[in-house]
């Protein structure tokens, strides 16, 4: 294994040890191509947040924060160019590229969710948040869903819709860590019409009750992507589409679990027991067999529901 994969290898496992049980499921040229993206992703996401792995945090001014992200999209646009650069997660990307049909502006799109990170933006409706989560999540499930072989917009809409769901599920199980920390993504339409209040500080003392009712909101959106994402993964290869099955069950159970444990819910990082994500394991390996009785049928219609591509 050459230092490039283990340096990938490595940072998927002290980054997401949930995914990367599910690249297990790949075959080693994939599963390698995935740790590869996420490497990269994961390096830009930790630059912008002065953190390390998702953990601890660096205090930044907004001009340095800035200057990092004109930093990495130069370090992306030679990666993307096939240009050699010296640091890991570039020469990572600069692989997964040269292997794969990647659009150059998807790894760009990705620095534009982190750009509004910078610009600590709030979201006045749905539409405004969906488009923060295309940048941060929806281009990454579209990156993944293309170094899996999807190739045409239909498909990879399916997987932006997944990359969707998963963005709006981590919002919530987020909303109160991220208000103490200062930052709101819940539209300020949708904490209106729970009778919330769309500022982080009166977020944090807010009632619970109303706060989760803006939860619910966006649980119900996420629902609706998960749903639509369903129908992509009878396009992928049958280990691919058992990874993708076996990741949006357990992502899937997170917002589920905040559902049923009602208000409290919000006070903690909800998370899965290993024995549920085992089962959820299985049932993901059910749906990916369906999904080959599913593939001698064409794709069904997608619902008018929002999408970048």
């Amino acid at each position: 294994m050459d230092q490039i994969v283990q340096q990938s290898r490595e940072t998927m496992a002290q980054g997401s040890a949930s995914f990367r049980a599910a690249t297990r499921l790949f075959d080693r040229p994939l599963r390698e191509d995935v740790w590869a993206l996420y490497a990269w992703c994961r390096y830009c996401d930790d630059e912008i947040d002065g953190q390390e792995l998702g953990h601890g945090f660096q205090p930044m001014t907004r001009e340095e924060r800035l200057s990092r992200l004109q930093r990495l999209r130069a370090l992306t646009r030679k990666a993307m160019a096939g240009e050699p650069t010296a640091e890991p997660p570039f020469q990572a990307l600069e692989r997964v590229a040269s292997h794969h049909a990647l659009q150059d502006q998807w790894p760009q799109e990705l620095l534009d969710g982190f750009a509004m990170d910078v610009e600590e933006r709030r979201y006045k409706t749905t539409d405004e948040l969906l488009e923060y989560c295309w940048g941060v999540a929806g281009v990454v499930g579209v990156m993944m869903a293309a170094i899996m072989g999807a190739t045409t917009t239909p498909v990879l809409r399916r997987a932006q819709d997944l990359g969707l769901a998963f963005q709006l599920t981590n919002i919530v199980r987020d909303i109160m860590e991220d208000a103490e920390a200062g930052r709101l993504y819940v539209p300020e339409q949708t904490l209106a019409r729970a009778g919330a209040p769309a500022n982080p500080a009166a977020l944090t003392q807010a009632r619970r009750e109303a706060v989760f009712q803006a939860a619910l909101e966006l649980l119900d959106l996420a629902e609706v992507y998960y749903t639509s994402s369903r129908a992509g993964l009878r396009a992928l290869p049958f280990r691919a589409a058992l990874a993708t099955a076996a990741a949006r069950g357990v992502y899937r159970e997170i917002g589920r679990r905040i559902r049923r444990a009602g208000p409290q819910a919000l006070d903690g990082r909800m998370t899965v027991p290993r024995r549920i994500k085992l089962f959820l394991v299985l049932r993901g390996t059910l749906v990916a067999l369906w999904s080959r009785m599913e593939k001698l049928t064409p794709l069904p219609p997608r619902q008018p529901l929002w999408s970048r591509i």
